[in-house]
């Protein structure tokens, strides 16, 4: 672990909600602490005077853990409090003593749990019953990091509790049930919404409940904010310019597609007014001016309906949630033939090999060749926190692997963990991206039903850059490390 100053920027601190909500929002607010990291087995806490060793004493009696205090700003303590607890009292979790034993405060700890969830800008919120307790973790930057631990007394009531917002069932505790609820909470800066998906599964020690955030950070949705190079950034400028044609993400699930679909979308709306609709399961960033239909469990609005409806309603643009069998794709070759822009996704490793994918979906080469301008192929990897990051030097291997040999004996960087990124070492994700952008020779070449290899070899006179050459220029930029661009490309 790196130094610890003696004075920080809360404002750029990633605040750890597994130890900020371990005390009273009364204490916090009345006090001005905030304990916000655990580094070494002390936990380190925000305030104005150093000196207030009564309240440091509290922080301790209610964490565990010695408090080092550490001033900040008073007006960044003011900004970070009410991120933390909202109004401090329709917000604040109960908190407790780590070895006391918490009465079953069900609606206080699925507050908590969602406001944590948000403090650490995370994706899931995972409930695990065992026969002792109940693991609770959250999903941040891809990673599942533990939050806490609850008595599996007080499993039932928050299972409850979140079936009941979610529009489930409490009933019944034996068969899978998925539901979804709008959370709204306060700070500062006013109130704000997430949507939330809640499914839950029945195991041998009780119901194991998942929660996906959807729609938390949607105002960090523009091009520039993705991660891609200029190079391929001009790229998807000019695809999303054009007046028809069809453009594919392609990637694992969880790699970022829809964040760089709803991010074109955006910059497509701001450059021209369109009529844009979209068909997504389920949606997951509400896009004002876009016409976003979300399919219904219930099959009244399926996905196929939906689509075949789809043109009917004039669309400049079409945006298609994920090509899933050949009456999907079928559908998207034929809008981009009759002068539509269409968007889609589909599961693939590479961008080259979207070609061969379509193809055994059964969809013609030369209607490919004629509708396919752009394929996008993206992973995601963890962004190093730019405070405590530590270089290194490029082995030889890894400079051969990542296909940079000249590199060898260069600095590049490892995570290492300070107060800013509580500890982890990193800080936010980015992504890594390969273009292949289709001219009129390579559609002729797909027309005629060319290769794998074939079209790589012709993208590679054109100066195309795959996701390994991308993640060796952010790993030589310092932005993340070798084992997390090793790790994102590993099968490709």
């Amino acid at each position: 672990m790196t130094d610890v100053p003696d004075s920080i920027d809360l404002d750029q601190v990633r605040i750890d909600p597994a130890w900020a909500l371990r005390i009273p929002a009364s204490l916090a607010l009345r006090k001005r602490v905030l304990p916000f990291a655990v580094l070494k087995g002390k936990v380190y806490v925000a305030c104005l005077d150093p000196q207030d060793s009564a309240s440091f004493d509290a922080v301790t009696r209610f964490t565990s853990h010695q408090a080092v205090p550490v001033r900040v700003d008073a007006d960044a303590l003011q900004r970070a409090l009410a991120r933390v607890f909202g109004d401090g009292a329709r917000s604040a979790p109960s908190a407790r003593p780590e070895n006391h034993d918490a009465s079953d405060d069900a609606i206080a700890m699925s507050e908590e749990l969602l406001r944590a969830a948000v403090m650490r800008q995370a994706s899931d919120i995972h409930i695990d019953p065992s026969r002792e307790d109940v693991r609770i973790r959250l999903r941040v930057d891809g990673v599942l990091e533990d939050y806490r631990r609850l008595p599996i007394a007080q499993h039932p009531a928050l299972c409850s509790r979140l079936k009941v917002q979610s529009g489930m069932d409490i009933a019944e505790r034996r068969a899978p049930q998925d539901g979804a609820f709008t959370h709204r909470f306060s700070t500062q800066n006013g109130t704000h919404e997430i949507d939330v998906r809640v499914a839950s599964l029945p195991t041998k020690h009780g119901e194991r409940m998942t929660l996906r955030l959807l729609a938390a950070h949607d105002q960090w949705l523009t091009m520039e904010t993705l991660g891609m190079e200029s190079e391929d950034l001009a790229t998807l400028e000019w695809m999303i310019s054009q007046p028809h044609g069809l453009m594919l993400l392609t990637g694992p699930t969880g790699s970022g597609k829809t964040t760089t679909l709803y991010a074109a979308i955006r910059r497509l709306m701001a450059s021209a007014p369109l009529n844009i609709i979209s068909v997504e399961d389920p949606v997951e960033y509400e896009i004002p001016g876009v016409a976003q239909v979300e399919v219904d469990s219930a099959d009244k609005i399926s996905f196929g309906k939906a689509l075949r409806s789809l043109l009917r309603h004039d669309p400049d643009v079409l945006v298609i949630g994920e090509i899933r069998d050949l009456d999907s794709l079928d559908i998207a070759i034929k809008a981009s033939l009759t002068g539509h822009l269409v968007f889609s996704t589909l599961h693939t490793n590479n961008a080259v090999s979207v070609v061969t994918r379509l193809k055994d979906m059964g969809m013609a080469p030369h209607l490919i060749g004629a509708t396919l301008r752009l394929c996008i192929a993206q992973r995601l990897v963890r962004k190093l926190c730019q405070h405590c990051r530590k270089p290194v030097t490029l082995s030889d291997a890894h400079a051969q692997m990542l296909g940079r040999p000249e590199a060898a004996g260069s600095t590049v960087y490892e995570a290492a963990g300070c107060l800013y990124c509580a500890g982890r070492g990193y800080s936010g994700r980015m992504g890594l991206f390969e273009c292949a952008s289709f001219d009129s020779a390579l559609s002729s070449l797909i027309s005629k039903g060319a290769d794998e290899l074939t079209l790589l070899t012709a993208l590679q006179e054109r100066s195309f850059r795959s996701l390994l050459h991308d993640g060796a220029e952010k790993v030589m930029s310092g932005l993340t490390t070798v084992k997390e661009v090793f790790d994102a490309t590993s099968e490709y």
